[in-house]
């Protein structure tokens, strides 16, 4: 994962002012609110977080389907004669 550091603020800069991270957010689409200098949160726009919820959806979907196909290859390679 990259992460750019122009949208890391501490946590008790975001304990203070809120509104900062939310302008950060508005501005690069996100904020990474570091805690014990280490990433700790990711703050989203909700679009952002919804085009990433389903891209995570689609990748699972993908994934059982390929599990199901391995699994099942030779009932439809039966099927399919």
């Amino acid at each position: 994962m990259i992460i750019d550091t122009s949208t890391m603020v501490p946590m008790t800069e975001a304990n203070q002012n809120f509104s900062k991270v939310a302008r950060l957010v508005d501005e690069k689409g996100s904020a990474i609110i570091m805690k014990n200098n280490k990433p700790r949160y990711t703050v989203l726009d909700f679009d952002e977080y919804a085009k990433r919820q389903e891209a995570d959806r689609s990748e699972m979907f993908e994934s059982i389907v390929d599990t199901l196909i391995d699994e099942n290859m030779e009932a439809f390679l039966e099927l399919a004669k």
